[in-house]
């Protein structure tokens, strides 16, 4: 009876990860068109990649519906990359470029790897490295994202973590990333606004 009660509760955890991360899409995609927010292409492309691979490491490793919100998010990471290449920002430094490389190397080494937990660390790791791009612009530029992308992304990060249905590094690791990401976004915007 307790197995259902769970089942049930991360059921429903995981529906509600995955209308808020829907939802948390729409705004930011009316601010790129209406040219207020200007992805960074390197992001989002880094995330593009990640959230795919992290989507598959998940399911194969037993996260369930826990699972369904990133799969979500790995669709409009995509379209938001291809959005990037029209409307995104020129604000392109070094750094950027030098965490792009990074994180595309990262992914070469992660093709090699044939280890669970060490594929899921690596891109844990290249998932905040291709994160700093946009955490940088965000803090020169705290206008040129839309906060609530971020705001909700924590909300529904959180119960995305609630409903995977098997707990281990494989399955939790990569969206306690996202969680921790969206967290130190909300906070440099929050902080550079005033």
């Amino acid at each position: 009876m307790a197995a259902i009660a769970t089942d049930t509760i991360k059921t429903a955890c995981g529906i509600i990860a995955t209308t808020i991360s829907v939802i948390s899409f729409f705004p930011y995609l009316k601010d790129i068109f209406r040219k207020k927010t200007h992805p960074h292409s390197y992001t989002w492309l880094i995330w593009t990649i990640l959230q795919v691979t992290g989507v598959v490491a998940m399911f194969n490793n037993g996260a369930g519906i826990g699972a369904l919100a990133l799969t979500v998010g790995a669709f409009f990471c995509a379209f938001i990359f291809l959005l990037s290449l029209k409307y995104g920002t020129k604000n392109i430094t070094t750094f950027d470029t030098a965490c792009l490389i990074g994180a595309l190397a990262a992914i070469a080494v992660y093709a090699f790897l044939h280890n669970p937990v060490l594929s899921v660390i690596l891109i844990t790791i290249i998932d905040f490295v291709g994160f700093l791009p946009t955490l940088r612009k965000a803090y020169s530029e705290p206008y040129s994202e839309t906060l609530s992308l971020f705001v909700l992304g924590v909300i529904w990060s959180t119960f995305n973590i609630v409903a995977i249905s098997t707990y281990s590094i494989t399955t939790t690791l990569y969206p306690s990333c996202i969680l921790f990401a969206n967290m130190v976004c909300c906070c440099v915007l929050w902080a550079r606004r005033k």
